[in-house]
């Protein structure tokens, strides 16, 4: 079903991130790049230092791993993300010289899917949220754009996908597009 995806709400997504402080550094940085950038699990994992430019406080979006193969991201071409001052911040506290990756192992080597996949969801257990999962933070940053008004063109844009009717599946939260629709009469 390509309908409406589950996404955390606002004070869900709150309680992830205090819940990743019991967890890891690591954990805390994954769950803003889903919830606060909107990145893929397989683009989390290729992020490398050389795509983060805390001058411009953005983030340049240009390849994914998948099962250890390196390609172009889901929508076949690169993309520039701005950075949450939170997110920011989590970067700086972040920063290490251990890999040319931003998520990495305490050896230098890049994380796994199941790495990544295990952080998210102890987080998620310890805020006591049933849905877990890397792919709901992606779900919620579109969806929080979407419900605070953000114009389906530019959630496509920083999202990456390809069709705009992908972005349209969040688009039914956004209480300010049905006001503005009227508000043309």
């Amino acid at each position: 079903d390509k309908g409406t995806a589950a996404f955390h709400d606002f004070d869900e997504y709150e309680r992830l991130v205090a819940a990743t402080s019991s967890v890891d550094a690591t954990a805390h940085l994954i769950v803003l790049l889903g919830g606060e950038a909107g990145l893929r699990c397989g683009e989390m994992i290729a992020l490398e230092w050389r795509d983060v430019d805390l001058g411009k406080r953005q983030i340049c979006v240009q390849r994914s791993d998948w099962n250890g193969q390196v390609t172009t991201p889901k929508g076949g071409r690169l993309r520039y993300v701005p950075l949450t001052i939170r997110l920011a911040a989590a970067f700086r506290d972040h920063r290490h010289l251990r890999s040319p990756n931003v998520l990495c192992q305490d050896d230098g080597q890049p994380l796994t899917r199941q790495m990544v996949q295990y952080r998210v969801l102890r987080a998620s257990r310890r805020a006591k949220l049933s849905q877990d999962g890397v792919h709901i933070l992606r779900h919620t940053f579109c969806s929080h754009l979407a419900m605070r008004g953000a114009p389906a063109r530019a959630i496509q844009e920083v999202a990456g996908h390809q069709d705009l009717s992908t972005t349209q599946r969040y688009m039914h939260l956004s209480p300010a597009a049905v006001e503005g629709a009227i508000r043309l009469l």
